[in-house]
């Protein structure tokens, strides 16, 4: 696909994400590649409001996070945590949101360092279609040191779709399509509304 293609794709789920309401106060970053060899891709530009549509709101950068446009944007302050996922797997798309419903699980069950979810129709968009399946989703450290995080956040970058919550900060999903990336999302994010629903009816 081209560059265009790709910034139209990342753009119309940033769009979708938006109409959510999951971009509170600038927060979240998105990218989709753009290239193998070099590795590219489109990424978040730091600040932007993503509710709005602007030809500024991604730029391109190589494999180590570096603009290669000469058009005064600065990448979204997590490039880093893409760039761990792009070298690592032949993921095509990452997607990172701020939800309260996610940010409320992270602290809940920060300590036991994961979630897993069980006995939800949901988890078939996952890619687990047994009668019984369970789906578990790591949770790490908000390290304020973007290097640290990011090296943290590798540890759980086993293959080409996955997902990681991050402590009181939100969730980073990436699969091999953006498509697919939006699937894994919605998915999370509908068992962890879901959970913090039935916790309040307890």
């Amino acid at each position: 696909m081209s560059y265009s293609t790709e910034w139209r794709i990342l753009a119309d789920i940033k769009d979708e994400l938006a109409d959510r309401d999951w971009f509170y106060g600038t927060s979240g970053n998105l990218s989709i590649k753009v290239s193998d060899s070099p590795l590219t891709f489109l990424v978040s530009a730091s600040g932007r409001d993503k509710r709005q549509r602007t030809d500024d709101d991604f730029l391109l950068v190589d494999r180590e996070g570096i603009p290669l446009e000469d058009n005064g944007l600065k990448p979204s302050a997590e490039t880093l945590l893409h760039q761990e996922i792009y070298k690592k797997t032949n993921a095509g798309c990452c997607l990172h949101v701020h939800t309260v419903e996610n940010n409320v699980l992270s602290d809940i069950f920060h300590k036991e360092g994961f979630i897993t979810f069980k006995h939800n129709e949901l988890i078939k968009a996952l890619g687990f279609w047994e009668e019984d399946a369970e789906v578990t989703i790591p949770i790490i450290h908000n390290f304020a040191h973007i290097p640290q995080l990011a090296a943290e956040l590798s540890t759980h970058v086993l293959g080409d779709q996955g997902a990681v919550l991050i402590h009181n900060h939100g969730i980073t999903v990436w699969a091999s399509t953006a498509f697919e990336a939006k699937k894994q999302l919605e998915a999370w994010e509908f068992l962890f509304q879901l959970h913090v629903k039935r916790r309040l009816l307890v």
